[in-house]
């Protein structure tokens, strides 16, 4: 009896199909004119719509979405190989052998797993691996390649990080708490300034400023600010849908509410939520 399970296509038949669609006589029009800095773009969203997936656990739309990651980690490659700087068996070979050379406690000796969990290992591998690639660790600042394409509050943690590692960095908690205090009072006195160009400007500074205090808040609790942010705008959403329904029942939407009956049924969610 003939089995009529369809074959499951495999990355020899993902990479072939990319190339398909980058021939520039047969190929997709659009595949075709684009680059490096126009794809870089799909390349973020893509990961932000793997997290969002993981958020939501949805595990068959984690399937989705780390395919059309990979997607972009082919389509880098595949443009790549045709200016003939690298082959994507280049970029399976460079991260598999860096995962090795990174983690000598699991494929060298065992005995290191202590210092791997205890110690800066991890960093000064890649110290070691950047001068043997020719650079001078010394020439530029430990923040220099953290990458500024990163989230806002993503990188703040990171270069917070880094300056961490050389005692730049609070004790404890509560002197961040009181830096919190401090620049939301600066923030409030701009807001006060008569001046409203001059305020406008000094705002966002020192709005910035507080949301650098507040993912260095995050860090020092050890939590993700880009992750509780998303599970915030996550319950903003669910509460004001919540607000909608609610009006629907009484045949309205919300813009036929006052902003007091908006309120009073936000309280009525989240209360309903608490109990759950």
């Amino acid at each position: 009896m003939a089995d009529d399970t369809p074959k499951k296509h495999d990355l020899d038949d993902l990479l072939a199909v990319m190339a398909r669609l980058r021939d520039p006589d047969t190929g997709c029009p659009w595949d075709v004119k684009q680059s490096f800095e126009t794809i870089a773009p799909y390349t973020i969203e893509e990961a932000y719509e793997v997290a969002d997936a993981i958020a939501r656990d949805d595990t068959d739309g984690l399937k989705d979405e780390l395919g059309d990651l990979l997607l972009q980690v082919v389509y880098h490659a595949q443009m790549a190989s045709e200016d003939e700087r690298f082959v994507f068996a280049d970029v399976v070979d460079a991260i598999t052998r860096k995962m090795i050379r990174r983690h000598p406690h699991v494929f060298e000796d065992g005995s290191r797993r202590e210092e791997f969990m205890t110690t800066d290992l991890w960093d000064r591998i890649k110290t070691q691996e950047k001068a043997e690639r020719g650079e001078d660790v010394h020439a530029k600042s430990m923040l220099a390649d953290v990458p500024v394409g990163l989230p806002g509050l993503t990188r703040a943690v990171k270069l917070q990080k880094r300056a961490a590692k050389v005692g730049f960095d609070w004790p404890n908690l509560v002197p961040v708490l009181a830096k919190v205090d401090e620049e939301l009072a600066e923030l409030k006195e701009v807001l006060a300034a008569d001046d409203t160009t001059l305020s406008e400007a000094r705002a966002a500074e020192e709005f910035g400023d507080l949301l650098f205090v507040m993912a260095n808040v995050a860090r020092h609790l050890g939590v993700d600010p880009e992750a509780a942010l998303r599970g915030a705008n996550a319950k903003f959403v669910r509460r004001f849908e919540s607000i909608e329904a609610a009006l629907a029942t009484q045949g309205r939407d919300p813009s036929d509410a006052t902003l007091e009956e908006m309120d009073a049924l936000w309280d009525a969610a989240k209360r309903d939520e608490n109990k759950g």
